[in-house]
Protein backbone atom coordinates (compact mmCIF):
# COMPACT_ATOMS: atom_id res chain seq x y z
CA UNK A 1 0.00 0.00 0.00
CA UNK A 2 1.21 3.64 -1.32
CA UNK A 3 0.34 6.78 0.73
CA UNK A 4 1.83 9.92 -0.17
CA UNK A 5 1.64 13.69 1.09
CA UNK A 6 1.20 16.29 -1.50
CA UNK A 7 1.38 20.02 -0.42
CA UNK A 8 0.01 21.43 -4.05
CA UNK A 9 0.10 25.05 -3.24
CA UNK A 10 -3.58 25.92 -4.75
CA UNK A 11 -5.62 22.53 -6.11
CA UNK A 12 -7.19 24.44 -8.97
CA UNK A 13 -3.65 25.94 -10.14
CA UNK A 14 -2.05 22.87 -10.00
CA UNK A 15 -4.91 20.25 -11.28
CA UNK A 16 -3.51 19.28 -14.02
CA UNK A 17 -0.28 18.30 -12.59
CA UNK A 18 -2.29 16.52 -9.33
CA UNK A 19 -4.19 14.62 -11.92
CA UNK A 20 -1.12 13.78 -13.73
CA UNK A 21 0.84 12.81 -10.48
CA UNK A 22 -2.31 10.15 -9.60
CA UNK A 23 -2.26 8.85 -13.02
CA UNK A 24 1.01 7.97 -12.99
CA UNK A 25 2.24 7.10 -9.01
CA UNK A 26 -1.66 5.43 -8.26
CA UNK A 27 -1.28 5.92 -4.32
CA UNK A 28 -3.43 4.21 -2.62
CA UNK A 29 -4.13 6.83 -0.20
CA UNK A 30 -2.93 10.65 -1.06
CA UNK A 31 -2.99 13.71 1.30
CA UNK A 32 -3.23 17.14 0.62
CA UNK A 33 -1.84 20.51 2.13
CA UNK A 34 -2.35 23.87 1.19
CA UNK A 35 -5.20 23.87 -1.18
CA UNK A 36 -6.48 27.31 -0.73
CA UNK A 37 -9.75 26.70 -2.20
CA UNK A 38 -13.30 26.82 -0.18
CA UNK A 39 -15.19 23.70 0.41
CA UNK A 40 -17.75 25.22 -2.08
CA UNK A 41 -15.02 25.44 -5.16
CA UNK A 42 -13.24 22.32 -4.57
CA UNK A 43 -12.56 20.29 -8.37
CA UNK A 44 -15.03 17.21 -6.92
CA UNK A 45 -15.65 15.87 -10.30
CA UNK A 46 -12.33 16.40 -11.29
CA UNK A 47 -10.59 14.28 -8.43
CA UNK A 48 -13.39 11.36 -8.66
CA UNK A 49 -12.56 11.30 -12.19
CA UNK A 50 -9.55 10.08 -11.77
CA UNK A 51 -10.69 7.09 -9.53
CA UNK A 52 -10.03 8.86 -5.92
CA UNK A 53 -12.75 9.44 -3.19
CA UNK A 54 -12.67 12.99 -2.18
CA UNK A 55 -12.15 14.50 1.65
CA UNK A 56 -11.26 17.90 2.45
CA UNK A 57 -11.90 20.96 5.02
CA UNK A 58 -11.52 24.17 2.46
CA UNK A 59 -10.87 27.59 3.89
CA UNK A 60 -10.63 30.06 1.17
CA UNK A 61 -7.39 31.38 -0.36
CA UNK A 62 -5.26 29.46 2.65
CA UNK A 63 -4.69 25.99 4.05
CA UNK A 64 -7.05 23.97 3.42
CA UNK A 65 -6.28 19.85 3.75
CA UNK A 66 -7.59 16.73 1.95
CA UNK A 67 -7.54 12.82 1.78
CA UNK A 68 -8.03 11.17 -1.22
CA UNK A 69 -8.23 7.44 -1.30
CA UNK A 70 -8.25 5.51 -4.62
CA UNK A 71 -11.56 3.74 -5.35
CA UNK A 72 -13.30 4.67 -2.12
CA UNK A 73 -14.17 7.62 -0.23
CA UNK A 74 -12.35 8.24 3.24
CA UNK A 75 -14.59 7.96 6.50
CA UNK A 76 -14.38 11.44 8.33
CA UNK A 77 -13.21 11.10 11.97
CA UNK A 78 -11.88 14.64 13.25
CA UNK A 79 -11.47 18.08 11.26
CA UNK A 80 -9.33 20.23 13.24
CA UNK A 81 -7.45 20.03 16.89
CA UNK A 82 -8.78 20.73 20.00
CA UNK A 83 -7.61 22.90 22.49
CA UNK A 84 -7.88 26.22 20.58
CA UNK A 85 -11.94 26.93 20.47
CA UNK A 86 -10.94 30.16 18.13
CA UNK A 87 -8.77 28.88 15.62
CA UNK A 88 -10.62 28.38 12.55
CA UNK A 89 -7.84 27.51 10.08
CA UNK A 90 -8.12 24.57 8.37
CA UNK A 91 -5.20 22.75 8.90
CA UNK A 92 -5.76 19.12 10.18
CA UNK A 93 -8.04 16.36 8.90
CA UNK A 94 -8.20 12.94 9.64
CA UNK A 95 -10.14 9.90 8.31
CA UNK A 96 -10.49 5.92 8.38
CA UNK A 97 -9.57 4.49 5.25
CA UNK A 98 -8.06 1.11 3.66
CA UNK A 99 -8.00 -0.27 7.19
CA UNK A 100 -5.87 2.61 8.25
CA UNK A 101 -6.19 5.87 10.34
CA UNK A 102 -4.58 8.73 7.91
CA UNK A 103 -4.49 12.67 9.15
CA UNK A 104 -3.29 15.24 6.48
CA UNK A 105 -1.84 18.04 8.16
CA UNK A 106 -0.36 21.74 7.41
CA UNK A 107 1.69 22.70 10.11
CA UNK A 108 1.67 26.78 10.97
CA UNK A 109 5.26 28.17 9.14
CA UNK A 110 5.64 30.63 12.51
CA UNK A 111 7.57 33.14 10.61
CA UNK A 112 8.33 35.63 11.30
CA UNK A 113 9.72 34.20 14.47
CA UNK A 114 10.04 35.37 17.18
CA UNK A 115 6.11 36.81 17.14
CA UNK A 116 2.48 36.20 17.52
CA UNK A 117 2.77 33.58 14.25
CA UNK A 118 5.83 31.51 15.60
CA UNK A 119 3.80 31.11 19.48
CA UNK A 120 0.84 29.90 17.63
CA UNK A 121 2.84 26.85 15.88
CA UNK A 122 4.43 26.10 19.17
CA UNK A 123 0.70 26.03 20.31
CA UNK A 124 -0.74 24.16 17.26
CA UNK A 125 2.29 21.40 17.59
CA UNK A 126 1.48 21.07 21.59
CA UNK A 127 -2.27 20.49 20.16
CA UNK A 128 -1.20 17.75 17.66
CA UNK A 129 1.13 16.08 20.15
CA UNK A 130 -2.10 15.65 22.26
CA UNK A 131 -4.33 14.02 19.58
CA UNK A 132 -1.48 12.00 18.47
CA UNK A 133 -0.66 10.77 21.90
CA UNK A 134 -4.80 9.45 22.25
CA UNK A 135 -4.23 7.86 18.97
CA UNK A 136 -0.92 6.15 19.91
CA UNK A 137 -2.75 5.04 23.55
CA UNK A 138 -5.82 3.61 21.41
CA UNK A 139 -3.61 1.51 19.88
CA UNK A 140 -5.29 2.64 16.12
CA UNK A 141 -2.70 1.78 12.91
CA UNK A 142 -2.14 5.27 12.18
CA UNK A 143 -0.08 7.10 10.17
CA UNK A 144 0.09 11.41 10.26
CA UNK A 145 1.16 12.88 6.85
CA UNK A 146 1.69 16.32 5.80
CA UNK A 147 3.62 19.36 5.43
CA UNK A 148 5.14 20.00 9.01
CA UNK A 149 7.05 23.40 8.33
CA UNK A 150 9.64 21.30 10.65
CA UNK A 151 13.54 20.83 9.15
CA UNK A 152 14.26 18.13 11.97
CA UNK A 153 18.42 17.42 11.12
CA UNK A 154 21.23 20.15 9.59
CA UNK A 155 21.50 17.41 6.81
CA UNK A 156 17.66 18.20 5.89
CA UNK A 157 18.76 21.55 4.20
CA UNK A 158 20.81 22.39 1.49
CA UNK A 159 22.78 24.88 4.14
CA UNK A 160 21.78 25.08 7.71
CA UNK A 161 22.86 28.75 7.71
CA UNK A 162 21.16 29.93 4.81
CA UNK A 163 18.08 28.58 7.52
CA UNK A 164 19.48 29.48 10.84
CA UNK A 165 16.56 32.77 11.76
CA UNK A 166 14.02 30.40 9.94
CA UNK A 167 10.83 29.63 12.18
CA UNK A 168 11.38 26.04 10.71
CA UNK A 169 14.82 25.34 11.95
CA UNK A 170 14.43 26.79 15.62
CA UNK A 171 14.93 25.13 18.71
CA UNK A 172 11.66 25.21 20.04
CA UNK A 173 10.38 23.84 16.51
CA UNK A 174 12.38 21.06 16.42
CA UNK A 175 12.57 20.21 20.43
CA UNK A 176 8.45 20.14 19.48
CA UNK A 177 9.24 17.93 17.06
CA UNK A 178 11.54 15.76 18.88
CA UNK A 179 9.10 15.06 21.70
CA UNK A 180 6.37 14.09 19.01
CA UNK A 181 8.58 11.37 17.42
CA UNK A 182 9.43 10.49 20.86
CA UNK A 183 6.09 9.31 21.92
CA UNK A 184 6.40 6.28 19.47
CA UNK A 185 6.55 7.64 16.05
CA UNK A 186 8.48 6.66 13.17
CA UNK A 187 10.04 8.98 10.57
CA UNK A 188 9.41 7.07 7.62
CA UNK A 189 12.38 9.37 4.88
CA UNK A 190 14.56 9.38 7.91
CA UNK A 191 14.09 5.56 8.54
CA UNK A 192 14.91 4.86 4.92
CA UNK A 193 17.55 7.68 4.52
CA UNK A 194 19.37 8.09 7.43
CA UNK A 195 22.21 9.90 5.95
CA UNK A 196 20.21 12.87 5.11
CA UNK A 197 20.22 15.11 1.82
CA UNK A 198 16.68 14.38 0.46
CA UNK A 199 14.50 17.68 -0.13
CA UNK A 200 10.64 17.92 0.11
CA UNK A 201 10.52 21.28 -0.85
CA UNK A 202 12.85 23.96 -3.70
CA UNK A 203 11.63 27.69 -3.08
CA UNK A 204 10.27 29.69 -6.35
CA UNK A 205 13.17 32.06 -5.77
CA UNK A 206 16.52 32.70 -6.34
CA UNK A 207 16.86 29.54 -8.13
CA UNK A 208 16.05 27.41 -5.65
CA UNK A 209 15.46 24.25 -7.65
CA UNK A 210 17.66 25.20 -10.88
CA UNK A 211 20.72 24.95 -7.80
CA UNK A 212 18.85 21.83 -5.74
CA UNK A 213 18.40 24.58 -2.31
CA UNK A 214 16.04 22.34 -0.86
CA UNK A 215 15.16 21.26 2.40
CA UNK A 216 13.00 18.14 3.40
CA UNK A 217 9.38 19.41 5.30
CA UNK A 218 6.79 16.90 4.23
CA UNK A 219 6.93 14.22 6.83
CA UNK A 220 4.92 11.05 7.79
CA UNK A 221 5.31 9.67 11.14
CA UNK A 222 4.14 6.04 11.63
CA UNK A 223 2.46 4.33 14.52
CA UNK A 224 4.11 1.47 15.93
CA UNK A 225 2.45 -1.15 14.12
CA UNK A 226 2.73 0.62 10.58
CA UNK A 227 6.58 1.51 11.33
CA UNK A 228 6.77 -2.42 10.99
CA UNK A 229 5.48 -2.57 7.92
CA UNK A 230 7.07 -0.11 6.44
CA UNK A 231 8.94 -1.21 2.84
CA UNK A 232 10.33 1.67 1.54
CA UNK A 233 10.18 5.68 1.51
CA UNK A 234 10.99 8.54 -1.00
CA UNK A 235 10.12 11.54 -2.78
CA UNK A 236 8.61 11.84 -6.47
CA UNK A 237 11.29 14.78 -6.58
CA UNK A 238 10.68 14.95 -10.76
CA UNK A 239 7.27 15.86 -10.45
CA UNK A 240 8.69 19.41 -8.68
CA UNK A 241 10.60 20.21 -12.80
CA UNK A 242 7.31 19.84 -14.43
CA UNK A 243 5.98 22.83 -15.71
CA UNK A 244 3.59 24.99 -13.34
CA UNK A 245 4.48 22.58 -10.43
CA UNK A 246 4.33 22.95 -6.59
CA UNK A 247 7.01 24.02 -4.85
CA UNK A 248 6.93 20.70 -3.22
CA UNK A 249 7.16 16.86 -4.47
CA UNK A 250 5.04 14.17 -3.66
CA UNK A 251 6.59 12.42 -0.42
CA UNK A 252 5.62 9.16 -0.41
CA UNK A 253 5.98 5.58 1.83
CA UNK A 254 5.21 2.22 1.13
CA UNK A 255 3.74 -0.46 3.94
CA UNK A 256 3.79 -4.41 3.44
Amino acid sequence: MKIATFNINGIKARLPRLVEWLEETQPDIACLQELKSSDETMPTKEIEAAGYGFLYHGQKGFNGVAILAKGTQPVEVQRGLAGEAEDEQSRYLEADVHGLRVASIYLPNGNPQPGPKFDYKLRWMARLRERARALLAAEIPTILTGDYNVIPHDDDVWDPRAMATDALMQPESRDAWFRLLGDGWTDAIRSRHPAGGVWTFWDYQAGGWQRDHGFRIDHLLLSPALADRLVDAGVDKDHRGREKASDHAPTWAVLS
